[in-house]
């Protein structure tokens, strides 16, 4: 039996679905996100959909944008740069609004249906340094170590990792205290150049169903019906170099390349509501249920290593091992809940929107960020259970809950409008020394006139993160911080029919 849920997931990958910035409409963008209490946007679906509720006519609307980015890196005392542009889309989808033909308590209703791309994951990470004090071989003696393996198993049982350092010579058997152990052939005390590519792509999908009521134009009240749906690949290639130039020391270079996508497809819930105390304040209140998401991931890796005269130059791959087919892994995720608290102040307050003058607003929102767990498709395999138990732990020990604030104004010199935004993303991880964080400055244009409305955006995205080449248990683990923008040109076009 192949182990590959042995080292499948780990925190990192939990905070795929968790850890992102707001995308939505243009106009949505430019306020930063705060659409918690505002309403009147095909974003309140996404975000709070108590605010689908203020629609009384219907409308369409297509959000489509843009992203380039920038990163640099710096990983054990050097630094590096690596860029990457994508397509990205906005909200995309139809409102549906009108008045009950019965007269009743309820003054109005909307439907929507809206698809959202939540996240964007096309990214390229780039690092290299200098370490003498750990080794990415090292997770395959804690492997082996850790199952006890004899030379058949470390052979033939871990084809997309261990089986492969192993038989190039990578790892290979020793004695210690008169038993058969495993040792690297990695010289870490003289030290190796270290060198990470990532280049991943995919997104992380949503499609809403909304529907809202309006009581007497005083409170709002919905709920969403969310499919998430994703799709992530990422090919990695890591290596390690000898620095000495010592052609006797066993060790040249190892490199290990990694193929892996995974796409999940899942239900979730939201529930909202908006309530107007006094004719020129709102009030908002959202629950994100956590999403329960099935998915399937593929790996495929192959591992190059020159021990010079010990064993030469060797490859192995999975690909030899699995008969050409990569390995599979199925398993569900339930993502982090999220609750929105929100508070606006329109200008101008009346039912007729062209004569309002504008609007500040602020959303709060606090994300369970340790609280993403896995579990096993296959219930009856005891090893999976187990792992994906010992991953949950580490989510709770690595990651922690944390507050997003994000605050946004609108001025309206009819039938143009003017915004600005700020938003600012806590750190997941529950360790001080993780810097990480993302703060967003944005700001945009909007017009409206004969039922036609034309938003334009642009937001800017300063990132901070880390990144880990790889995980140790015995070791403190080394990693790469991340400084980087963003900037984000979204347009959103919509009609009233």
């Amino acid at each position: 039996m192949a182990y590959l849920h042995i080292y499948a997931q780990d925190p990192d990958d939990a905070l795929r679905t968790s850890w992102f910035t707001q995308n939505a409409t243009a106009r949505t963008m430019a306020i930063g996100g705060a659409m918690g209490s505002l309403g009147g946007d095909l974003s309140a679906a996404h975000i709070n959909p108590a605010g689908i509720g203020l629609f009384k006519t219907n409308e369409f609307v297509i959000s489509p944008g843009f992203n380039f980015g920038n990163n640099k890196m710096a990983y054990r005392g050097s630094d590096s740069t690596a860029r990457h542009n994508s397509f990205q889309s906005g909200p995309i989808g139809f409102i549906f609004g009108g008045v009950p033909k019965i007269p009743g308590s309820w003054t109005s209703f909307a439907f929507s249906i809206s698809y959202n791309q939540v996240a964007n994951y096309n990214n390229h990470v780039q690092y290299s340094g200098f370490n003498n004090y750990s080794s990415f071989t090292e997770k395959y003696l804690e492997e082996l170590t850790r199952d006890g393996a004899d030379t058949n198993a470390a052979a033939n049982n871990y084809i997309f990792g261990s089986s492969l350092a192993f038989r190039t010579y990578l790892i290979d058997t020793t004695m210690i205290g008169g038993q058969m152990g495993y040792k690297s052939l990695v010289p870490i005390s003289s030290g190796v150049l270290q060198t990470n590519d990532i280049v991943s792509t995919g997104g992380y999908n949503e499609i809403a169903f909304g529907l809202a009521g309006n009581k007497g134009d005083q409170l709002f009240l919905g709920a969403s019906l969310t499919i998430p749906f994703i799709n992530y690949q990422r090919i990695t290639t890591y290596s390690e170099k000898d620095v000495t130039n010592n052609p006797n020391n066993n060790f040249s270079y190892f490199t290990y390349h990694e193929t892996y996508s995974s796409s999940g497809l899942g239900v979730g819930l939201k529930l909202g509501m908006i309530a107007k105390p006094a004719d020129a304040w709102r009030i908002g209140f959202a629950v994100h249920t956590p999403q329960f998401i099935a998915f399937k991931d593929q790996i495929s890796s192959s591992i190059t290593a020159n021990t010079e005269a010990y064993a030469g130059l060797r490859t192995a791959s999975s690909d030899d091992l699995n008969g050409g087919s990569p390995g599979t892994s199925n398993y569900n995720l339930l993502t982090p809940y999220r609750v929105i608290g929100s508070l606006s102040y329109v200008l101008g307050e009346e039912e007729d929107t062209k004569n309002q003058k504008g609007f500040l607003t602020g959303d709060v929102e606090f994300v369970n960020y340790r609280g993403a767990r896995y579990s096993a498709q296959d219930k009856s395999d005891n090893g999976l259970v187990t792992y994906y138990n010992t991953v949950n732990e580490a989510i709770k020990s690595y990651n922690k809950g944390n507050i997003n604030v994000k605050i946004g104004g609108e001025l309206k010199f009819d039938p143009v409008m003017v915004r600005l935004g700020l938003a600012n993303y806590g750190s997941p991880y529950a360790q001080s020394v993780l810097k990480a964080g993302r703060t967003v400055l944005s700001g945009g244009l909007g017009y409206r006139q004969h039922g036609i409305f034309i938003d334009l955006s642009y937001a800017y995205t300063i990132l901070r993160d880390v990144q880990f080449p790889y995980r140790l248990n015995d070791l403190a683990n080394t990693f790469a911080m991340i400084k980087g923008g963003k900037s984000n040109i979204a347009l959103t076009f919509g009609v009233k029919f």
